[in-house]
């Protein structure tokens, strides 16, 4: 079985959602470790209350970043995994980090990328107009929030939408495309092939998400 470290920095509502998912035997992977960069973060105590094995690797007290990446592998070295899950992770992994876990380090990303990395995606969304805002589950590459994409779930943005408005419906779809990306994982059924993930077995692709929706009966 797939074995999966998450890497978290506070409340951990992906990991929730993962821990979900591998209780209920959705997920054909054991979650063995949840490590946080803060002390503080509140998804290390949901973690511990389901059994899981808690670590902090606190980037404050490192003067340098690769310091810190350096420890943080290390850490997530003693748990053996196969998959490492960024959940709300909220630290730059430089290029050696990057490197060591190569093709096994996923990451959520509250946008539909290439649109809107970084942070504030809510907000920039909303101040372009854009009728469509989104998550995406990629693969991290050195190349902050541009790795090959898994899988993304779109959402409206509707009239009168305020950022927490626009998040709250981003997030709910963030809890069912993490654990699916994470089970594609686990199986097997994932391939990178130019900078493209390639699904076995995917869908055919033939519909289309129009936002918002246009009148069922425009006047003629």
């Amino acid at each position: 079985m797939t074995r999966v470290v998450i890497l978290i920095s506070g409340r951990g509502s992906n990991m929730a959602s993962l821990l979900a998912a591998s209780d209920s035997g959705a997920l054909p992977a054991k979650i063995v470790a949840v490590i946080a960069n803060r002390p503080d973060a509140q998804g290390l105590l949901t973690a511990a209350a389901r059994g899981v094995a808690t670590g902090v690797v606190d980037h404050r007290l490192f003067a340098e970043r690769e310091q810190f990446d350096s420890a943080l592998a290390a850490a997530i070295e003693v748990f053996a995994p196969d998959l490492v899950v960024l959940a709300g992770f909220m630290r730059i992994l430089g290029a050696d980090f990057v490197r060591r876990f190569d093709g096994r380090l996923i990451n959520i990303h509250p946008s539909l990328l290439p649109a809107f990395p970084g942070l504030h995606t809510h907000r920039r969304a909303l101040a372009e107009g854009v009728r469509i805002h989104g998550c995406t589950v990629h693969f991290v590459t050195a190349d902050l929030d541009h790795g090959p994409v898994i899988i993304q779930a779109a959402v409206p943005v509707l009239d009168g939408d305020d950022e927490d408005l626009l998040a709250a419906r981003v997030l709910a779809q963030e809890h069912v495309i993490y654990p699916q990306a994470v089970r594609w994982f686990a199986e097997g059924r994932l391939r990178v092939h130019a900078g493209r993930v390639l699904l076995e077995s995917a869908p055919d692709g033939a519909g289309v998400l129009i936002a918002p929706l246009p009148d069922p009966c425009p006047p003629c």
